[in-house]
């Protein structure tokens, strides 16, 4: 089996409306109640009734940047994920870097383009 997508991410430039947005159209929960402000979405708060799902977040961009959506794969090492992305073609954009002071993400672009995390997952 292959490394699993385990949660998704929309960035933006006013992450409140962003999540008033959401919550309002899905009825999620969003909790961003966190020092960086990051609305979390549990996948509990998320799923069907039959359990399918994922956890995500929604949150602000630095001064500038116009945000994106995307979607992250559980991986066992980020360094060697983002290693593996360059060498298939695809270009490192951030990482590994600690976020939450818990939590080891990396972002690549793949060849075309596309922006893509990766997070460490036991």
């Amino acid at each position: 089996m292959g490394q699993p997508v385990v949660h998704f991410e929309v960035i933006g430039q006013d992450g409140a409306a962003l999540r008033s947005f959401y919550s309002d159209l899905f009825g999620w929960k969003i909790d961003a109640d966190n020092p960086m402000n990051y609305g979390v979405v549990q996948r509990e708060g998320g799923a069907s009734a039959d359990g399918a799902g994922i956890g995500g977040g929604i949150g602000v961009g630095p001064e500038g940047y116009p945000g994106h959506v995307t979607f992250y794969i559980g991986v066992p090492d980020v360094e060697a994920a983002l290693a593996k992305a360059e060498s298939l073609g695809g270009s490192r954009v951030m990482g590994p870097e600690k976020v939450m002071e818990e939590i080891e993400i990396g972002l690549f672009n793949d060849p075309e383009g596309h922006l893509i995390g990766v997070v460490k997952t036991s």
